[in-house]
C-alpha cells in the first residue's frame, strides 16, 4: 500500500527502530548494527527490499514465503518460513513490536485528534450544494454535482468523486469515495480501527496508517461505520450496498455487487468476494475469506472460510439445507 495521507518520518536504521526494545528481541549483531536504511513498515505482500514487515500468524505463511522485505518481525517458530534474504527479528509479542515500530514511522496515526481549523464548505467549494453547518478540513477534493446534507464534517484527507450524495450528520476522514456513491445519514467513514495490544493494566493503541476506499455506485446505509485500514486499505467494492447500522472493521475488503443487510458486523482483515449476500445481524469473524456468490443467512455466525457458491446459515454456519433439516 502506498500511503496517500499519513506522513512517513523514515528512513531509519534498524538499531534506531529497536533501540528502546533491544532487550525484547533476538537479532544478529551484524544485522542490528548495519547502516542500511529502512524506509517503511508494510504488509508481507507489499514490502520491498527497503522495508520492514511482520509475520504473526501461520495463516499468512504463503505471503511470508514470498515476501521481498529487508527484515521481518516474527516469532522464532515462524522464522524458517521466511526467505533467506529476509533478516529475522525475533520476539514473543510480534504485534506489540509491530505497533511500536509503525508508530515511529507514523506518529500521527495512533489517535484521531479533532481538527479545529475546519472551514465552511462553501468557502472552499462554492459550487457544492450543502445544508447548514457543513465543514471541511485540509486536503479535500470534491467532484461536480455532489450534494451534502446538514451538520456533516468532511475532515482531513478525503477525495470525493462526482454525483455523490452525502447525508446529514456524517463524518468522513482519510478516505477515497468514487463517483455516484450514496452515503446516508449518521455514517462514520475513515476513523481509526479497534486495534490495541493489552499490556498488563493498559492497552497500547495500534497505529492505523491506511484509509477507506469506497468504489463507484455504492451505498452506505444510515448509522454504518467503516474503519480505515491499519497497514492496508479497507475496501467497499463497486455497486455494493450496505444497509443501516453495518460495521466494517479495519482492512476488510468487500468485492463488487455485494448486498449486506442491517446490523451485520465484519471483523478485521476478512475478504469477501463478488456477489456476496449477507442477511441481517450476521457476524463474520476476522481474517477469513468468503468466496464469490456466497449467501449467508441472517443471524449467522461465520468462524471459518466459505468457498464459492455456498449457501450457509446458523452458528457455526453450515450448509443451508442441512441447517433447515436440523432445525425441524
Amino acid at each position: 500500500m502506498n500511503n496517500p495521507f499519513f506522513h512517513n518520518d523514515g528512513p531509519f536504521k534498524l538499531f534506531d527502530l529497536l533501540n528502546k526494545n533491544i532487550d525484547q528481541v533476538e537479532v544478529a549483531a551484524d544485522i542490528l548494527n548495519n547502516d542500511t536504511l529502512i524506509y517503511d513498515f508494510k504488509n508481507l505482500d507489499d514490502a520491498t527490499e527497503k522495508d520492514i514487515t511482520f509475520f504473526h500468524s501461520i495463516k499468512y505463511r504463503e505471503f511470508a514465503s514470498k515476501t521481498n522485505a529487508y527484515a521481518c518481525v516474527t516469532k522464532k517458530e515462524f522464522s524458517h518460513l521466511l526467505p533467506n534474504s529476509c533478516k529475522k527479528i525475533l520476539c514473543e509479542n510480534v504485534l506489540l513490536l509491530t505497533a511500536l515500530i509503525t508508530s515511529k514511522y507514523y506518529p500521527d496515526s495512533i489517535v484521531d485528534n479533532n481538527n479545529f481549523d475546519l472551514v465552511n464548505i462553501n468557502e472552499k467549494f462554492k459550487n457544492i450544494i450543502s445544508g447548514k453547518n457543513v465543514f471541511v478540513g485540509a486536503n479535500i477534493n470534491i467532484g461536480n454535482n455532489t450534494k451534502v446534507g446538514h451538520n456533516t464534517i468532511i475532515e482531513n484527507n478525503v477525495k470525493i468523486g462526482s454525483n455523490c450524495s452525502i447525508g446529514s450528520n456524517v463524518i468522513i476522514r482519510n478516505s477515497i469515495i468514487e463517483d455516484n456513491v450514496h452515503i446516508l445519514d449518521n455514517v462514520v467513514i475513515g476513523k481509526k480501527g479497534f486495534g490495541f495490544i493489552p499490556i498488563k493494566d493498559s492497552n497500547y493503541r495500534y497505529p492505523h496508517i491506511g484509509y477507506v476506499h469506497v468504489k463507484k455506485n455504492s451505498e452506505i446505509g444510515c448509522g454504518s461505520t467503516i474503519d480505515r485500514g491499519s497497514l492496508s486499505v479497507t475496501i467497499i467494492g463497486e455497486n455494493t450496498f450496505l444497509d443501516n447500522q453495518v460495521h466494517i472493521a479495519h482492512n476488510v475488503k468487500i468485492g463488487n455487487n455485494c448486498i449486506i443487510a442491517g446490523q451485520v458486523g465484519i471483523a478485521g482483515s476478512t475478504i469477501l468476494g463478488n456477489y456476496v449476500r449477507i442477511g441481517g445481524q450476521a457476524g463474520i469473524s476476522g481474517h477469513l475469506k468468503i468466496g464469490n456468490n456466497v449467501q449467508i443467512g441472517g443471524g449467522s455466525g461465520v468462524i471459518k472460510d466459505i468457498p464459492d457458491n455456498s449457501k450457509v446459515m446458523g452458528y457455526p454456519t453450515k450448509n443451508f439445507k442441512k441447517f433447515i433439516r436440523d432445525s425441524k
